[in-house]
């Protein structure tokens, strides 16, 4: 009995030591789980990362909001595929650009126009108040309104360029392209006034390149960004309008408003409430001029 017990005993444990090695064979055969996602960012070394492209501003809106501060430029690359070099324009905004008025004055800039429904009542409540501006217009506006471009110059408002016809891709076509399309929008502009001073080019969505504000400064053209931006373009409604704006101007700020391009009756009527407002508490004054 004693020698059947150790023999029982044995083959228990030869049994157990097979299933071990079993187990421990088939394991190994099982590959690893995969790693799950963590949800956090991708690091700049990551290849997705750099592949993003640089966010310029909400919608169509000519720029990004007021609110976000001027970040680092990437190098553009050339048409040669070459890295491209930003051009010296010693502004603080985006590419370069001007975002500030050099003084404890304030600048407000109407982009779109002109247009024969808004464009005079902007005028008017300019003229009521004795505040002048700076009219960012489009050369297809300005041919076919010349009346109204020169409205704005008889009444001391300085002009800006504003391209042909708003492409806000404009900044990525050929140097050739941006070249002609600045010098029709500036021979547009100066059917209706032989001797108008254009001293700034704004470009359409604010879709700044090193390329585009090159070109502008060769032409002579001042690349003009901006400080405040209510997002009038939207519609949002006089009263956010004025809100944003009163809130958010300081000395030197350059603000960005509409009198084309949509509705921009909530922007009229803002105005009745800011001009009075602003001119309270700053030297409202357009930009100056020079010759291009």
């Amino acid at each position: 009995m004693e020698a059947t017990g150790r023999v029982v005993a044995l083959a228990t444990l030869v049994a157990v030591s097979l299933l071990g090695s079993a187990y421990a064979l088939g394991r190994s055969m099982v590959p690893a789980p995969t790693r799950q996602p963590t949800g956090v960012s991708a690091g700049t070394d990551d290849p997705s990362f750099a592949d993003q492209p640089e966010q310029t501003g909400p919608g169509r809106g000519d720029a990004p909001s007021s609110t976000d501060g001027p970040s680092a430029a990437p190098t553009e690359t050339g048409q040669d595929g070459t890295a491209g070099q930003p051009p010296e324009t010693g502004g603080d905004g985006p590419f370069g650009t001007r975002v500030t008025t050099g003084s404890p004055g304030v600048a407000l800039t109407f982009d779109d126009g002109p247009d024969p429904q808004y464009t005079p009542q902007v005028l008017a409540l300019l003229r009521k108040y004795g505040v002048t501006a700076t009219f960012c217009v489009v050369g297809e506006n300005a041919q076919n309104h010349p009346d109204l471009i020169q409205a704005i110059v008889a009444d001391g408002h300085t002009l800006c360029n504003h391209s042909w016809g708003h492409d806000e891709l404009l900044g990525r076509r050929p140097t050739d392209v941006i070249r002609a399309d600045l010098l029709r929008t500036n021979a547009a502009i100066r059917a209706a006034v032989p001797d108008a001073s254009i001293a700034y080019f704004r470009q359409p969505g604010g879709a700044w390149t090193y390329r585009v504000v090159s070109v502008a400064e060769e032409l002579g053209l001042i690349p003009l960004h901006w400080t405040v931006d209510p997002s009038d373009w939207r519609a949002p409604g006089a009263a956010r309008i004025a809100r944003t704006v009163s809130a958010e101007t300081r000395p030197g700020s350059i603000v960005l408003l509409h009198d084309a391009g949509g509705d921009r009756q909530g922007t009229v009527d803002a105005l009745n409430s800011l001009l009075p407002d602003l001119a309270g508490r700053f030297r409202l004054e357009a930009l100056p001029t020079g010759a291009t």
